[in-house]
């Protein structure tokens, strides 16, 4: 649901329902849940994601087991989450974090980490773009 919203967050709540696959109910009662619980805090979108105060960060994720679908739908829960991509090699997954301050990015990347199915995780910090 988050993802959707970030895609689009002018969406109403017949297209989220049908962009997430569930009733257009349980969507009106997910995104009460989440401005409850803060998760969502205005219902709007800034697009500078390229500030430059902003922490970025690219996390390289191992499953436990064949837990994956379950991992990748916590994780878009997550606001701080910007995108989720399988991969091969020695890491199941490469999860890109953006937030607006260190103590935010502390707090998603703690809420990924505590995630049942994540057994391990290796957290890259995004400094400065190289120069062309």
């Amino acid at each position: 649901l988050l993802a959707a919203l970030r895609d689009d967050a002018r969406a109403s709540i017949t297209e989220l329902a049908l962009i997430v696959g569930v009733s257009r109910t349980t969507v009106r009662s997910r995104l009460d849940g989440l401005v409850r619980e803060g998760r969502i805090r205005r219902f709007t979108i800034e697009t500078d994601l390229e500030d430059e105060d902003a922490v970025r960060a690219i996390t390289m994720v191992e499953l436990q087991g064949r837990m994956s679908r379950e991992v990748i739908r916590k994780l878009r829960a997550i606001p701080e989450v910007a995108a989720v991509h399988s991969t091969s090699g020695a890491w199941d997954l490469v999860v890109e974090l953006r937030a607006r301050s260190l103590a935010g990015f502390d707090r998603a990347l703690r809420e990924l980490r505590e995630i049942q199915g994540v057994s391990n995780s290796e957290t890259s910090l995004l400094l400065a773009r190289a120069p062309d």
